[in-house]
């Protein structure tokens, strides 16, 4: 692996762990795809999709404990919301993760770009404004379900799924702006522990490139949350629905065509 390979994996982690504390996601629906286009357009020897994915499940889980550290004090968190979806997801995090080493890599591109399509819609959905910021409460049996499905999806792809949790929590569980970012963040966190134990044991994780994943996680994601407590909810949440349509047309682009 050389010198230049090792500062674009460093620049690579940075970009999607700022934006992770940024927007409230996990990274991988920025990592994943930068990960698998720009090394090669750069020359540089490419990674499988599964090492990828494997890569990005450390990502994931190192970015959103920064994050989840720099919003412990914020009360943002909202903790019944937090034990109901992360319960739920991490067993499907986990199942996914495991399973992921008997599908191919089309297949998990595949499900990936169906992922991002999917939170695509549901964020473009118009919703009713929610005041203030605080839950007064949600459809638990519903909140579960979800969860547990994003989780197995996501847990084949290598992502903690906040891409999508946070598009279902802010229009199907009518959840306010930066209660959903701090609590996806948290349920991310949770996810990607499930996500990570099933693709460290099944040999999908290249370790050279997943420490230096690690060490800009630990930097940038805390920063990314510092600058979105000064930015207008309306503005991350029209940020997030345009990383999603973009991340999600490029695959699929790449994916049909």
């Amino acid at each position: 692996m050389n010198t230049a390979f090792i500062i674009t994996f460093l620049l690579l982690g940075f970009i999607g762990s700022f934006s992770s504390g940024l927007l409230g996601i996990g990274g991988a629906i920025i990592n994943y795809p930068i990960h698998l286009y720009i090394p090669p357009l750069l020359g540089l020897d490419g990674v499988t999709a599964h090492e990828i994915s494997g890569i990005v499940a450390v990502q994931v889980f190192f970015s959103t404990l920064g994050g989840v550290w720099a919003y412990r004090r914020g009360g943002y968190i909202n903790k019944p919301l937090f034990v109901v979806m992360g319960s739920s997801i991490m067993v499907g995090s986990f199942a996914g993760g495991y399973i992921s080493q008997y599908v191919s890599e089309t297949i998990v591109n595949v499900m990936y770009g169906v992922l991002a399509l999917t939170a695509a819609i549901i964020i473009f959905i118009p919703k009713k404004e929610t005041n203030g910021e605080t839950v007064t409460g949600f459809n638990k049996p519903l909140a579960a379900v979800l969860a547990l499905v994003v989780g197995l999806a996501s847990g084949v792809v290598g992502a903690g799924g906040s891409f999508i949790l946070l598009p279902i929590m802010l229009i199907i569980l009518k959840i306010p702006m930066r209660i959903t970012i701090a609590t996806s963040m948290a349920i991310t966190f949770v996810s990607s522990i499930g996500g990570v134990i099933g693709k460290v044991t099944t040999g999908q994780v290249p370790y050279l490139p997943a420490v230096l994943i690690i060490i800009v996680s630990l930097i940038a994601a805390p920063l990314g949350v510092k600058i979105s407590r000064q930015i207008n909810h309306k503005v991350l949440q029209w940020s997030l629905a345009l990383l999603i349509l973009i991340t999600s047309i490029k695959l699929w682009s790449d994916i049909l065509f």
